[in-house]
This record gives C-alpha cells, structure tokens and sequence, in this order.
C-alpha cells in the first residue's frame, strides 16, 4: 500500500507538539494586526498567543486570510513528489474559502502528475473540533487503513464532532456579523454569556445565552451530558482563559473516564472572531 500523509491547516489548533507526534504536515493561515502580516504557525513562530490576546484587548483588530491555491498546490506537490498520496482535511467551508482552495489545487496537482492520489475533506469543523477530527483520522492510518478507508471514516465522523463554546465578550461577535450590536449592548449590561455550536454545515450558530460566566461553562458540561457518544477523547481550546479550561477539564473528568484530554489555545485566525475569554469543549456526540 502506497504511503499517503495527512495534511491540515493551522485552523485545527493542534500544538506543534501534536503535530510531530501525530506527524502531521499542517499549513498556516495568516492574519494582518496592525499593519503587520503574521502566520499562524503551530509553533507560534510569529507570534505568542498571550501576546496576540493582549493586543485585541487592548483594542487592536485583525483580517484573516484563507490559504489559496498556489500554497495548497506547492505543498501537495511536494508530498507526492516525495512518494506519499495525501489526505487533506481542510477548516470548514462555512467559516473560509481554505477547503476550496485545497479542491482546486488537488485537481491541478493530480492532472499535472497522474500517478498521484490527493483525496480532500471538508472537516466541516474548527480549532480543536478540526484538531479532533484528525486526531481520529491518524488513529486510523495507525491502523492500518488506507487511504480510502481513512476519507470514508472522516466522512462519517465529522457529523458527529461535537463544537460547544462560549464567549466571554460579545463585542467581538458583534464586529463578525454574529450578534446585532443591540444585543451585544445589552448582553453586556446584563452579564450575558452565548453559547455557541457549529452545525452540520459546518457554520457558527448561536444556540442560547445565559447569565454569568459560571453557567455558561456548566452550560458547555450539560451539552456534553446531553450528547456525549464517546467521552474517551476530549478536547478544549481558550481563548486566553487557560483557568477556566482547566476548570472544565476536572469537571469532566470528575463526571468521565478519558483517556485523552487536550487543552490547547484558539488559534488567532479563529480567535480574532471571538475574542479572548472564548471557551470551547470538542467531543463525539450522538450527532453535532
């Protein structure tokens, strides 16, 4: 069976540490912050992420660009000039063009060089709901299962990835279109917290809102309750907030047995949409 490797982009929010173990080949998407272009590296090369959330605190605004064809078409070509077929597991197609961009590209590459085979998924998913998603998928490649098998398995798995999130500021939701600035006016005044989910079109939907900070983290742990398939595997992300990921995590811990939890930050491609204080919880659902 021919090699074949799993390639990501940064918008999985994996740590570089994930990414060498899983041995991954993961893509930046970037981002302009004052006048400046950084790329988001796993391994924060350009730019830490304390240093990021304490600019857009300090009122600094970012513009986030997807990764086009030509950066896709380089790095696929390169992987099968080294030998591999690909798999190709992009953010979601309702928050960014990257999925697309990957599409393209692929159908180039393959055209151009016609013993290769590059398969391309819409994760439908983002920050460590995608990181989930591969996590998974390389568990089964370590199985043994080919290319093909690996496509079809994340097909099926990424209906079932659970994205439950709440933020702490709903101004910056505001600035993306995702609330009115009337409710986020008011949802400051009155302490506010939405919680937040990605569907199965892979978009950002808010769900409710609750008051307080509290009970919109044990508004996360009530999803889980409700929707949990599979508690062996866990991932949070923060938007700067490692306290109340941590917090999280012994909740479920104290309610499940997992094997595997993962706390990581939301990568500032994501991040600058929803702000620092974002708390997010990733698990295998029943369905999303």
């Amino acid at each position: 069976m021919k090699n074949y490797v799993i390639l990501t982009d940064s918008c999985c929010d994996l740590s570089a540490e994930m990414v060498a173990q899983l041995e991954l080949s993961v893509l930046p998407l970037s981002f302009m912050m004052e006048g400046k272009e950084y790329f988001n590296y796993p391994d924060n090369r350009d730019i830490a992420p304390g240093d990021f959330y304490s600019r857009l605190r300090g009122g600094a605004l970012g513009t986030t660009s997807a990764i086009n064809v030509a950066v896709f078409t380089e790095k696929m070509t390169a992987l099968v000039e080294q030998g591999n077929d690909v798999l190709c597991i992009a953010f979601s197609s309702g928050l960014s063009t990257t999925y697309q961009s990957a599409c393209i590209a692929a159908g180039d590459v393959m055209n151009a060089r016609p013993d290769s085979k590059i398969l391309v998924c819409d994760s439908r998913a983002a920050s460590l709901g995608q990181g989930l998603l591969v996590y998974l998928a390389v568990q089964e490649k370590r199985k043994g299962r080919s290319l093909e098998e690996v496509r079809d398995f994340v097909e099926e798995r990424k209906d079932h990835i659970d994205h439950w999130f709440t933020v702490d500021d709903l101004n910056h939701l505001k600035r993306g279109g995702r609330v009115s600035a009337a409710a986020a006016l008011l949802g400051t005044m009155l302490q506010m917290k939405p919680v937040l989910h990605v569907d199965d079109e892979g978009h950002l939907i808010p769900v409710s809102k609750v008051r307080g900070r509290k009970a919109s983290i044990k508004a996360l742990l009530d999803k889980m309750d409700e929707l949990v398939e599979d508690h062996s595997v866990v991932f949070i992300s923060h938007g700067d907030c490692e306290g109340d990921a941590n917090g999280l995590a012994e909740m479920i811990k104290a309610r499940y047995k997992v094997d595997t939890l993962v706390i990581n930050y939301v990568g500032p491609v994501i991040g600058n949409h929803s702000g620092p204080g974002t708390l997010a919880l990733f698990f295998q659902g029943k369905h999303k």
